[in-house]
């Protein structure tokens, strides 16, 4: 496979400039060679060009690298994913007694544990993880443990760095760039903003218009809180360096093993199915979701922030991987569109066609699927399903938004729909009504959230 970076320069130029996003910097890793470049301002205030260099935050791709740190304990004999937590945190405790007990690593890795994120407010100082930890003593379960797939957005990992703490005596922070960067030769890649070089760093930014423009995001970076889920920044080479490890049996680029062979394994084909298998892919691995790409497995890891957004897909067949960082609104359509220019035409597969025969019962559908924060409500409509989300008032008004915003739901199957906007600056996406009992669906799954119906 040959790059043309002329050609695919002036593509992602017309792209940004369709979608409203500042900048992106793109790579290739393919049998051990990178081909990067960058295109658009990492900054709209000032103009200044994004490059190579240029750093921008991973979000939730940060899981992968703390996965990875959590790998290393298995080889090295400290840690069995299939043991309590409370074998490695004495004391832990939920609200259940019964997943006090029984929750595992692998349950934390892989988004199948159900504990609710009622950790509070947990501050920004050196000891947040092991303050979470200690204030979920009565969090609630949203699933029973095991019982189905729930993305967790800190509250797991951050578990999960708790367990590293306790066994390595340090910060998070520190003991990554202790078990990864610094032996993967990192120099661009930290887990704190106050790491990053201002200079170098992307700014975020949100559309809430295309005649608008993009403006800077109001939340420059995450709190600690996202640390081990979603606060690691990087250049699209260094996270090429993360998929190098994936591709060459857990060496990096530099020739440092940083996990073995068989942990490598482990991560890529320890799975459970995802509810929606439409809109990332129809399993999870550990710290890894896994695509079908037309018949080829694909690895994705993907992360967003308020403004930022990471895609890194590894096709491990072809022995390539491509990562785009962008400063800008996620759009899942422009990645497909970036990855085919890329790849090869229709790489990445589209969204499953509508079922114009379905013939549903709306009836097993409505109701109110809610956590805390997060409000949906699923009614019918001359005939047709709706998925109503309601916004939170501040963030509707700086968005220019209503505080309902009402999606049409099209049936794909008796359990999967396309979730379709008449706002052009969002993409169709699915979701998934399932798990009946009594004629009443109990989960909505949406964006791999899972909300259980009230």
């Amino acid at each position: 496979m040959t790059v043309d970076v002329s050609k695919l320069r002036v593509r992602v130029s017309e792209l940004l400039a369709e979608y409203g996003i500042p900048s992106a910097a793109i790579g290739v890793l393919r049998d051990g060679e990178i081909t990067e470049f960058a295109v658009g301002v990492k900054d709209v205030t000032t103009g200044e060009p994004a490059t190579t260099g240029t750093v921008y935050q991973l979000g939730s791709m940060t899981k992968t690298w703390t996965a990875l740190a959590v790998m290393q304990l298995v080889d090295e004999g400290a840690l069995d994913l299939d043991a309590p937590v409370a074998t490695y945190l004495p004391g832990f405790a939920v609200a259940d007694p019964e997943v006090s007990a029984k929750v595992t690593p692998r349950h934390l890795l892989n988004h199948t544990n159900g504990i609710e994120e009622a950790y509070g407010d947990v501050g920004e100082d050196d000891d947040v993880y092991e303050r979470m930890v200690a204030n979920i003593a009565d969090a609630p379960q949203v699933f029973p443990l095991g019982h189905t797939h729930g993305y967790s957005a800190a509250l797991g990992y951050a578990i999960l760095a708790r367990i590293l703490e306790v066994h390595d005596g340090q910060r998070w922070d520190d003991l990554m760039r202790d078990r990864l960067f610094d032996p993967m030769g990192l120099t661009s890649t930290n887990t704190r903003q106050d790491q990053v070089d201002a200079d170098r760093a992307a700014t975020g930014h949100l559309l809430r218009s295309l005649d608008e423009g993009p403006i800077v995001s109001p939340i420059p970076y995450l709190p600690r809180e996202f640390g081990p889920g979603g606060n690691i920044t990087a250049t699209v080479r260094e996270v090429l360096a993360l998929a190098h490890v994936f591709l060459h049996d857990g060496v990096a680029p530099n020739g440092k093993r940083v996990v073995s062979v068989e942990g490598v394994q482990e991560m890529l084909h320890s799975r459970v199915p995802l509810p929606d298998p439409y809109m990332f892919g129809p399993a999870w691995a550990l710290g890894l979701i896994v695509c079908d790409w037309h018949g080829e497995t694909v690895y994705a890891s993907d992360g967003s922030t308020v403004g930022q957004n990471a895609r890194l897909r590894i096709l491990p067949d072809s022995k390539t991987a491509v990562a785009m960082l962008t400063n800008g609104s996620p759009r899942e359509s422009l990645y497909r569109k970036v990855f085919s220019e890329i790849l090869g035409l229709g790489a990445a597969p589209d969204l499953p066609a509508a079922n114009p025969s379905a013939e549903l019962d709306p009836s097993r559908y409505v109701g109110v699927y809610e956590r805390p924060g997060t409000h949906y409500e699923v009614i019918a409509h001359d005939g047709k399903l709706r998925l109503v989300h309601h916004l939170d008032p501040m963030h509707a008004q700086f968005l220019g938004k209503p505080e309902r915003l009402t999606y049409e739901l099209v049936p794909v199957s008796e359990t999967h729909f396309l979730v379709t906007s008449t706002d052009p600056l969002e993409d169709t996406q699915t979701a998934a009504i399932y798990d009946f009992v009594d004629g009443k669906a109990r989960y909505l799954h949406i964006n791999c959230r899972v909300l259980p119906a009230r």
